[in-house]
């Protein structure tokens, strides 16, 4: 592929987790609005919103690793298709079992999708640069978060809840026919090393040394922050106006921190890639414990909590950026759509628990800065987890003989 096509892809590839981060937005911004369209109170929610996740889980253990045999391209478009068909088809819903099934369809069917993209950007990538550049192309995640909560003022004035879901399935569907042509298909770079079939069950690989080390590294890192993801930006358009901002205030809010984390993701992933993975992890989680430890013990102050808010929960959105680009130097390349795929089922399986966390405590009445008191504990969990980064990537270079990023990179 030419140096304009392979730049090409990495930007049609970004629009897919474009795609997916409005449609994660999508349910969150509709749900304040479905008490008086359809008479749903908005902590009957907490199972839609898990939905999605145990979805994406399921698609990302059991059809992404297909990537790894069949190639990357045939996930991501048939991902893309059938994630546009299913978000469609949640406009039609009307009671909680229905956006319970059209949300579980649409997540398994990104779970298929995310992995190679992911794993696609970083073969497409410099190698010194592979896990800036899966940042760079995973940003779209929060850029697509941050973009619904900006604009779904002006969409629910023009189509309703319905429109909030219009936009990210017809965004879905043209990617699907846009990448068909453009991607090239084939067998993933390395997957044929020695001349090799590819492994029929790869993640079995994954539960044997000396893989099994920096899985369950990087799958706890995953899951923890993955449960602080999903439980915030379910519940952010929700809780805020508790505190006493408009609706309006509140989504707008919910959007502009999602800007901050594509600044946070990008800056923490030039870190992997040219100093140190382990520093820089710690200091992202951590900066984020303090900013939603500082929102709880303060008044309600929109210039004071956005502020906080941007490095809390464009934090979290950050780490979905930057995880799997740190899953590049952990895994030998015909184990990467597997491990990201794999790494994406383990954490949506304890993200499922956000949603759920969240409407415990808007049933209890507890209020929003317990909310986000609540929200500190897995950001300063995942900072502890990231102290075992060195230990996790020195077992992919004694099994491969190959240097640590930090060695790559001239540092001690």
């Amino acid at each position: 592929m030419t140096n304009p096509g392979r730049i090409a892809s990495l930007v049609f590839l970004a629009g897919v987790f474009v795609m997916e981060g409005y449609d994660i937005a999508a349910m969150g911004l509709a749900v304040p609005r479905l008490g008086d369209a359809l008479g749903l109170e908005p902590t009957s929610f907490g199972w839609v919103f898990t939905s999605l996740l145990v979805g994406i889980g399921i698609g990302g253990a059991l059809l992404a690793p297909f990537g790894d045999r069949l190639g990357r391209r045939t996930m991501i478009v048939l991902g893309c298709a059938a994630t546009g068909a299913f978000t469609l088809a949640t406009t039609t819903a009307t009671s909680i079992t229905a956006f319970l099934i059209w949300r579980g369809l649409t997540g398994i069917a990104l779970g298929a999708a995310l992995p190679n993209v992911s794993a696609l950007s970083a073969e497409l990538a410099p190698d010194r640069l592979r896990a800036t550049i899966m940042a760079v192309v995973s940003a779209g995640i929060p850029l697509g978060i941050g973009v619904a909560g900006f604009i779904s003022p002006e969409v629910v004035a023009m189509a309703g809840w319905h429109g909030l879901f219009y936009v990210p399935g017809l965004l879905a569907l043209a990617l699907a026919i846009i990448l068909f042509f453009m991607l090239e298909g084939g067998l993933p770079k390395g997957a044929l090393q020695g001349g090799a079939k590819p492994a029929a069950a790869p993640q079995i690989e994954l539960f044997r040394m000396p893989w099994v080390i920096p899985f369950a590294v990087f799958a706890a890192m995953l899951a923890v922050n993955a449960m602080n993801l999903y439980l915030l930006n379910s519940w952010i358009p929700t809780v805020l106006p508790q505190a006493g901002f408009t609706q309006d205030v509140a989504d707008r809010i919910s959007g502009i921190v999602q800007f901050a984390g594509i600044g946070i993701g990008i800056a923490a992933s030039f870190g992997v890639d040219r100093w140190r993975p382990a520093p820089s992890l710690i200091a992202m989680f951590g900066a984020m414990a303090a900013c939603f430890f500082a929102v709880s013990v303060t008044a309600p102050d929109a210039g004071l909590w956005t502020a906080l808010l941007c490095v809390g929960v464009g934090g979290a959105s950050a780490g979905g950026m930057v995880l799997p680009g740190l899953c590049v130097y952990l895994f030998a390349p015909r184990l990467l759509s597997t491990a990201i795929g794999l790494g994406v089922m383990v954490a949506r399986l304890g993200a499922f628990a956000g949603p759920l966390i969240g409407s415990a405590i808007l049933s209890a009445d507890a209020g929003p800065q317990a909310f986000f008191f609540v929200a500190a504990v897995p950001a300063a969990v995942c900072a502890v987890i990231a102290i075992l980064v060195p230990m996790a990537l020195k077992f992919r270079a004694r099994a491969e003989g190959t240097a640590t990023p930090s060695q790559n990179s001239g540092t001690a």
